[in-house]
């Protein structure tokens, strides 16, 4: 029998793997599933391309050797062009994620530009594309047995709350519920739970600094600088109301993963433990949350 707390995931942004050019200095994947392992996850989003093995099979393989299964993967996906179809590159992805026994296509709406500093202005025609897309893909993703769900991400298309309330309101897409940057935002994470759970079919459990976070809400720090300044903290050190949260989540009965995310940007070699030393606070202070 299976409880909340087997459902514990890691992403190797944790560890400050990221598929933004130029993040900062990338650890071994070796070094990062080792260490998931030694806290007790149970599973992990894929990373950024290369990160695993591209092969699903060998992915699968090198997974099992840390006692770890997949999740599914953060895709950005430009989604509000009229000229740009992404259907045949979720195709392609999809494709690897039977032999991955991966379920949960975590997609985010992409601008086009590198990293997540800046975005262009939405027009009406490019929100009917986008609202349109959403809902193409959660029907192609079913069709695999897969779970698609958005993301609601600084720097995309869709990041305030009243564009969270427009993708709720204009499509079926399920809510990949990140707790950060839907805070960042301007969105209350609890709330939004309190107000939708059955939208929610995925989490990014991350702590924020709300101090820091307005800053970059606010323009006075970009969304980079803030990561840098420890925007995010671990579970239970923040202005996250986690407790609401997952109080809400259970009250509906979830079944998904809580995948722990603390967006790292890593100058160097980590000195002593480095990443590993706050998951591990922040995957305790959620297994006391889930415990009965």
């Amino acid at each position: 029998m299976t409880t909340p707390a087997d459902n514990i995931a890691g992403a190797p942004i944790s560890w400050g793997v990221c598929e933004v050019p130029g993040w900062g200095y990338q650890l071994p994947p070796d070094r990062v599933l080792a260490e998931m392992e030694e806290v007790g996850l149970a599973a992990t989003e894929f990373g950024p391309d290369g990160f695993l093995p591209a092969d699903p099979a060998r992915m699968a393989d090198f997974l099992a050797s840390h006692h770890l299964t997949a999740v599914g993967g953060f895709t950005p996906v430009v989604l509000h062009e009229a000229a740009h179809d992404p259907a045949p590159e979720i195709e392609r992805l999809l494709d690897g994620y039977d032999a991955a026994h991966a379920g949960v296509l975590v997609l985010s709406a992409a601008t086009g530009r590198d990293g997540y500093d800046t975005r262009p202005d939405l027009d009406e025609a490019g929100w009917k594309t986008l609202l349109a897309n959403l809902d193409r893909l959660t029907a192609l993703a079913a069709v695999r047995g897969v779970r698609a769900v958005l993301h609601p991400h600084v720097g995309t298309m869709v990041e305030r709350g009243e564009e969270v309330q427009r993708v709720l309101e204009g499509s079926a897409v399920s809510l990949c519920l990140d707790t950060g940057h839907l805070l960042i935002g301007g969105t209350d994470p609890a709330e939004l739970t309190r107000q939708a759970p059955e939208r929610i079919a995925h989490t990014h459990f991350k702590d924020v600094n709300g101090q820091i976070a307005a800053q970059v809400r606010s323009g006075r720090l970009s969304y980079t600088e803030g990561v840098s300044r420890g925007m995010y903290r671990p579970l239970g050190r923040g202005d996250v109301d986690f407790a609401a949260i997952v109080s809400h989540l259970r009250d509906r009965d979830y079944g998904g993963w809580y995948v722990l995310e603390q967006d790292t940007i890593l100058t160097g070699e980590p000195r002593g433990e480095g990443p590993v030393a706050d998951v591990r606070q922040s995957a305790g202070y959620l297994r006391g949350l889930l415990a009965p």
